[in-house]
């Protein structure tokens, strides 16, 4: 994999993934360079599946400060760049099945910019409980076998 430029970590709480999909992203020449700057935020972002593919709303890419008179919009709707069979697939699940894509990050590779979406399933409020529970729960057992294992030497 290539390197993280923006992780969504809340999608990871929120949604129960079930299946991901590496798009390509359509992107204007200030806004890659304001992605190399580190200048993005994926914050409630999300796909959706339209007549002309998939497209991503409410990604913010801030406008890049040494950028002449011409800049973009920071939260415009972006295309994404998948096949045919994949862009049915996903419009199959998102309408029969009731599923959400929400965006789980965005990366370099190759010297593009990649977008990892999720085929998720929403959470209630129960579920994001036991989960972290389950997490507590780990985490105090990796504590007390470090500790056990500092101990025998």
């Amino acid at each position: 994999m290539g390197a993280d430029i923006v992780t969504n970590r809340k999608a990871l709480r929120d949604f129960q993934i079930l299946e991901t999909f590496e798009a390509g992203v359509s992107l204007l020449g200030t806004e890659v360079k304001s992605l190399r700057a580190g200048r993005a935020d994926l914050l409630g972002c999300y796909a959706k599946v339209e007549k002309k593919g998939v497209v991503l709303y409410d990604a913010t890419i801030q406008v890049y400060e040494k950028a002449s008179h011409e800049t973009h919009d920071p939260k415009r709707p972006r295309l994404l760049l998948l096949n045919k069979v994949e862009i049915t697939r996903l419009l199959d699940q998102t309408t029969r099945k009731g599923l959400a894509l929400p965006v789980l990050r965005m990366y370099w590779k190759k010297g593009r910019v990649k977008v990892e979406l999720g085929l998720g399933k929403g959470k209630n409020a129960a579920d994001q409980r036991q989960d972290l529970k389950k997490k507590v729960e780990q985490r105090e057992t990796d504590r007390e076998v470090a500790r056990f294992k500092r101990s025998r030497g």
